[in-house]
């Protein structure tokens, strides 16, 4: 048998503080929680939050619906310079421009300018400008109808043209005539060419409001059944 070890009292105490020690340095390493990389974190969901804003905007700028301001006199008092509009996209996906829309669309000699007019002539019409009023010839009818313009303000121009629009052609016009520069001067714009029409006008507050500037042109009126903006 091993003889009998007998430590001294100073031995035992020493022997415990080392074990404590020992203890203590294991439990530190093995409990101590590693710290977050708050900061990579922090980059990593504003990385996340911007690619899904783009996933979102840009197809939405695209394909739905953008904002353009006004720049010029061409549709006044309808629009004025500085009105900031929401222009719908989509609904000529589906349906065809109609006369009276307000439509905004890429300038014919220069695509990287967008223009805001009013369609007046449709495919296939016939336009007569003359003694400040507008005809309508209708395709294969040659009924001539008188458009009621009531948007117009008072000074009309004494324009005297006839144009004939091919079948995928659009005469637009300005609501202030003797300040705009439209299809009387530079012919009459393609269908590809329409971005959309105006949806709704966001500024200034006190002219909020949807669809501005529209006009339905009725049986009565016509006879016929049923970036910036710039002039």
């Amino acid at each position: 048998m091993d003889p009998l070890k007998i430590k001294s009292r100073n031995e035992i105490e020493e022997e415990s503080l080392d074990t404590q020690h020992m203890d203590s340095m294991h439990h530190v390493t093995q409990h101590e929680p590693e710290e977050e990389p708050e900061q990579n974190s922090f980059i990593g969901e504003i990385f996340k939050f911007a690619v899904l804003a783009l996933v979102i905007v840009i197809p939405f700028r695209l394909f739905i619906a953008q904002p353009f301001i006004v720049s010029g006199a061409s549709m006044s008092p309808t629009f004025e310079t500085g009105q900031y509009l929401i222009v719908d996209q989509v609904s000529y996906y589906f349906e065809e421009p109609q006369r009276g829309d307000v439509v905004i669309f890429k300038y014919p000699n220069d695509h990287s300018k967008y223009f805001i007019k009013r369609i007046i002539g449709l495919p296939g019409e016939v336009v007569q400008l003359a003694n400040g009023n507008t005809t309508i010839v209708e395709p294969g009818t040659e009924e001539e109808v008188l458009l009621n313009e009531e948007y117009l303000i008072a000074d009309k121009t004494d324009d005297h043209l006839t144009i004939t629009l091919s079948s995928n052609e659009y005469f637009v016009m300005g609501d202030n005539r003797s300040a705009s520069s439209d299809s009387r001067m530079w012919g009459p714009i393609k269908r590809n060419e329409i971005v959309g029409k105006a949806l709704v006008r966001l500024l200034p507050v006190s002219d909020i409001s949807m669809f501005p500037g529209a006009h339905s042109f009725t049986q009565f009126d016509t006879g016929i059944g049923a970036m910036y903006v710039i002039d």
